[in-house]
């Protein structure tokens, strides 16, 4: 297992579980103890957790994971999600991708179609990691929204990002969401992010919200928009109740990576 998976997965069992011990971890990973202490005092050292005797807790660091811990997590769920979600967007169209591992992976998916010889896109972002991406394609126009950088999520947010998306119209506006439940709707770690995804949502004819199935009867700190505000959610499980009924009650339609519900 790579060091990048490794801190991914020892973030993620700390975030879930509160804390964590070098025994557990170990057993985890499958690697030895010494691996595990070396990891957690490099995590530690990032402030991503806080490195105790024996193991690591949470403690009041920030549960959001970077983007570069989460983006090799769940990586073939993600694949069929963004596969699902590029089989939405007609040749042409002018498509609105905010940050996130999903959605990065989204546009990954389209910059393989239109470099393919199928037709060209439009697409406007935020995220600069997707913006370095598709800048190299001649195929795809491509706008980039201005704002305050996020080093967690590699997203331009804030009041500048809000002024600028207002100029424009989308055919689809694709979200990342931290968190999607029956009682908060979609949810994200930051505030401004949020702010700037219903920026997104506002100019765009199709809203989606692309979500595995870990985010699925979670809610975050911050909220995006309710259930009623999107249109379409791609994941890659059938929603569990109560989020099966919010979203039928909301006329959301829910499409899985292997077919339409």
């Amino acid at each position: 297992m790579l060091k990048a998976d490794r801190f991914a997965r020892i973030l993620d069992h700390v975030a879930r579980a509160g804390s964590a011990d070098v025994h557990q971890l170990a057993e985890l990973l499958g690697v030895s103890g010494a691996t595990v202490r070396r990891d957690l005092q490099t995590l530690d050292e990032q402030g991503l957790l806080r490195r105790t005797h024996g193991g690591a807790v949470t403690g009041t660091v920030n549960l959001e994971l970077p983007l570069r811990h989460r983006a090799g997590r769940r990586q073939e769920e993600k694949r069929r999600i963004a596969e699902a979600a590029a089989a939405l967007v007609p040749d042409g169209a002018v498509v609105g991708l905010t940050g996130g591992s999903t959605v990065s992976e989204l546009a990954h998916v389209l910059a393989e179609r239109v470099g393919g010889g199928q037709g060209g896109l439009t697409v406007v972002t935020n995220a600069v990691n997707i913006a370095a991406d598709l800048i190299v394609r001649p195929e795809i126009r491509l706008v980039v929204i201005g704002g305050q950088a996020r080093s967690a999520s590699y997203e331009l947010v804030g009041p500048a990002a809000d002024q600028h998306l207002a100029r424009y119209r989308l055919d689809f506006a694709f979200i990342g969401v931290d968190g999607l439940s029956a009682a908060a709707g979609c949810t994200t770690h930051d505030e401004m992010e949020a702010h700037t995804d219903r920026s997104f949502l506002r100019v765009a004819a199709h809203r989606v919200v692309l979500a595995d199935g870990s985010k699925l009867g979670r809610a975050t700190f911050a909220a995006i928009c309710p259930l009623e505000e999107i249109d379409t959610l791609v994941t890659d499980v059938s929603p569990a109740e109560p989020e099966r009924a919010a979203l039928t009650e909301a006329e959301v339609r829910v499409l899985t990576a292997d077919g339409a519900s």
